[in-house]
């Protein structure tokens, strides 16, 4: 397999705070899927958590190559965490959709953040030209 795409993002912490504060469950329930709102509500930093799946959603975009557009929806890109084992990535509609026109084959998610800024990185490989 090929590397077919790599992104990137990053994001203060703050801003996702102020989002959440600002906008409360509106804002969670349109952007986070019900297996991260358990995940990050259940953390003692639960802004640092929300804002690395936050960046990591863009990450995906940018490795898939892609941006927000019409049939991609926030909540299509699932950042799923296993334990202690690394995050991945699950997707639906229209991602899901960009994914098997590409030739991706799997997506690789890194996620770092503290108490100011979080971090992600995604890799997509596949059998491209």
């Amino acid at each position: 397999m090929h590397i077919l795409g790599i992104g990137t993002d990053i994001i203060e912490c703050l801003r996702i705070a102020q989002m959440i504060e600002r906008h409360g469950e509106l804002f969670i329930r349109r952007v986070y899927t019900e297996l991260e709102i358990s995940y990050c509500s259940t953390k003692s930093a639960a802004t640092q958590h929300y804002a690395g799946r936050w960046v990591a959603k863009e990450a995906v975009l940018k490795a898939l190559g892609t941006s927000w557009r019409r049939g991609i929806r926030w909540r299509d890109i699932e950042i799923r965490q296993h334990g202690d084992r690394s995050p991945t990535v699950a997707l639906a509609g229209g991602t899901r959709d960009v994914l098997e026109q590409s030739g991706i084959r799997e997506l690789h998610i890194s996620i770092s953040h503290c108490r100011s800024h979080a971090i992600a990185y995604a890799i997509a490989e596949g059998f491209g030209d």
